[in-house]
């Protein structure tokens, strides 16, 4: 099985910003413990605080990965051409979130992308990567 994880902005900053909400771990060293955990499972990984980027990857991966777990950051909330690029492909996406966007900010609380993805997983910190994974493994088995 092959997965893609796509982070969006600010989300190289984690482990070093606003602790008390996306807490103390890095994603890289999270990363390599997903990578160890699923040696059945080759996960590609890319980070980009660039919108366009983002659409870029999602159209090199979506029709050939099986599935994309998606961190669009704050591009959930205000990116109309992040859903249309996970529309416009067959490879199925989660929406993944480590805050409960619900518990925070008004703004926060309506994706544009929801919509558009097979589901959401938002609340559980980086775990909520692993839960998708979990998501997309259950479907194959």
């Amino acid at each position: 099985m092959n997965l893609v994880i796509i982070n969006g902005p600010n989300l190289n900053l984690l482990g070093k910003r606003e602790i008390s909400i996306y807490g103390s771990a890095n994603f890289e060293d999270f990363l390599t413990t997903l990578r160890l955990s699923y040696t059945d499972i080759n996960i590609s990984y890319m980070q980009s605080n660039h919108e366009g980027e983002i659409i870029d990857y999602i159209h090199q991966n979506g029709f050939i990965a099986d599935g994309i777990i998606l961190n669009a950051g704050a591009y959930t909330h205000t990116s109309l051409a992040i859903a249309d690029a996970i529309s416009a492909v067959t490879t199925p996406v989660i929406e993944v979130h480590i805050s409960n966007i619900y518990k925070r900010e008004k703004i926060r609380h309506h994706s544009f992308i929801a919509s558009v993805c097979k589901g959401s997983i938002a609340g559980f910190g980086l775990d909520s990567y692993r839960l998708a994974i979990e998501s997309f493994r259950s479907k194959n088995n």
